[in-house]
């Protein structure tokens, strides 16, 4: 069964970046669109799990910061070389300055 998540404030993050978002053991990325949208996924990279939200945020695109492997943080579809398995996404909704995630 999911639940909805307390995961920041959206003072938190500027626009265009990502926050890391820990809960029961799991990571989590979360991020703001230049046009205030947020999104979550899983927080490791799916290749070699290394920690997303130490990555570079542009244009739709979180890219990993070992091997520069690209995802769209918006459906987690996978766009670049090494990394070929997309990531999970997570339902977002903001309430009250608060954004919030939908975790199983």
């Amino acid at each position: 069964m999911s639940h909805w998540i307390a995961a920041c404030g959206v003072d938190d993050i500027d626009p265009e970046d990502v926050v890391p978002f820990e809960h029961d053991g799991e990571h989590y990325a979360v991020y703001r669109s230049p046009d205030d949208e947020f999104y979550a996924t899983a927080g490791h990279c799916t290749h070699e799990r290394e920690l997303l939200c130490d990555g570079l945020v542009m244009d739709g695109m979180i890219e990993c910061p070992k091997h520069n492997g690209r995802f769209d943080y918006r459906t987690g579809l996978a766009k670049g070389a090494p990394v070929i398995v997309d990531l999970a996404i997570y339902p977002v909704k903001v309430e009250d300055g608060t954004v919030h995630i939908q975790v199983p």
